[in-house]
C-alpha cells in the first residue's frame, strides 16, 4: 500500500471518503453485464468471507488495466448472501489522474494507506487489497500468473486488529490486456494521464482508441479460507519488519499455489 494522506471523518451519516451508493447503482448494471455477459465470472468459494465484521480481501493483481478489482467487488455483491461492499485500496498516482479518484471514491475505493485502513477495518467493513501493488498489473504476458514480491502492510493491519485475510485469486483477467511491452517515455498522453509508464498489447497503441478494448476472456476466481497469521501472544501488537514478511511471503507462496490450481482446471483462455 502506498502512503497517502489519511481522511476522518466525524459524521456517521457522511461517508470520509466520498462513498455514494446512489452513484455505485447506477454503475452497478455495467459490472454486472461485465461479470456475468463479458467475462462470464466463475466464482467459488465466496461463502469464506464473512457475513459480517472487518477482513482484508487479498488478491493477485493482473491485466494491465486493474478491472479485477470490479470484478472482485461485483463477486462479493453477486454471488454473497449478504452482497457486501469491498472498500479496495488504490494507489496515489490513480488520485492524480484525471477525473478517476473521484469516481473510485463514489464507488467505495479509497486511496491506500495504513491509516485508511485501519479507519475502514474499525468500521467494520470488507477492505481489497492487491500487495503485488503496480508490480502486479505491469508484468509481462511472458510471467502471466506469477505473483510478484507482497507487500507488508495487509500482515501488520490483519496482526495488529485482528482481522483475517481471505486470500482470493483470479486467472483470465491476465490475458485481457496481454502486456509485451512498456512505454516509459515521456509523452503527451502518458503525461496527460498522468500514469507511471503505457502499456503496450498487441492492439495497443496498434489500434488506437479500439486497441484499449478488453479482451473477452473468460475469468475464474476463488475465494480461499480464512488466514488468521496472530496467536494469543501476537493479537494486538504491531509485528516487527522481518516477522512481517515471513508471513507476507507464506501468503503469497500459498496464493501461488491456489492460482496454479485454477490454471489446472482452466480449458481454455475464452
Amino acid at each position: 500500500m502506498g502512503a497517502a494522506e489519511e481522511i476522518h471523518g466525524d459524521d456517521p451519516g457522511i461517508d470520509p471518503f466520498g462513498f455514494d451508493p446512489a452513484f455505485r447503482d447506477t454503475i452497478r448494471p455495467y459490472g454486472k453485464f461485465l461479470y456475468r455477459r463479458y467475462w462470464r465470472v466463475r466464482c467459488d468459494g465466496v461463502e469464506n468471507v464473512p457475513a459480517q465484521g472487518p477482513a482484508l480481501i487479498v488478491a493477485n493483481h493482473s491485466g494491465a488495466i486493474p478491472l479485477d478489482a470490479a470484478m472482485l467487488a461485483m463477486a462479493v455483491d453477486l454471488e454473497h448472501p449478504q452482497k457486501r461492499l469491498v472498500r479496495f485500496l488504490y494507489d496515489r498516482f490513480v488520485a492524480a489522474m484525471p477525473l478517476m479518484g473521484n469516481f473510485y471514491n463514489r464507488l467505495g475505493s479509497v486511496v491506500a494507506s495504513l491509516g485508511n485502513a485501519r479507519l475502514l477495518l474499525n468500521h467494520g467493513d470488507l477492505v481489497g487489497i492487491f500487495p503485488e501493488g503496480v508490480a502486479g498489473v505491469a508484468k509481462g504476458i511472458a510471467h502471466r500468473y506469477e505473483l510478484q514480491p507482497f507487500h507488508t502492510g495487509f500482515v501488520r493491519l490483519s496482526i495488529e486488529l485482528r482481522v483475517p485475510i481471505i486470500p482470493v485469486v483470479v486467472v483470465g483477467a491476465e490475458e485481457t490486456y496481454p502486456v509485451i511491452g512498456k512505454l516509459r517515455a515521456l509523452g503527451p498522453l502518458r503525461d496527460m494521464l498522468n500514469v507511471p509508464y503505457l502499456p503496450i498489447t498487441p492492439f495497443f497503441p496498434l489500434l488506437g482508441a479500439i486497441g484499449m478494448i478488453p479482451l473477452p476472456t473468460s475469468w475464474h476466481m476463488r475465494f480461499g479460507v480464512p488466514i488468521r497469521p496472530w496467536s494469543s501472544r501476537t493479537a494486538g501488537r504491531v509485528p516487527s519488519q522481518r516477522q512481517a514478511r515471513v508471513v507476507a511471503e507464506r501468503v503469497r507462496r500459498h496464493m501461488q499455489a491456489m492460482t496454479h490450481a485454477l490454471l489446472a482446471e482452466r480449458e481454455s483462455v475464452f
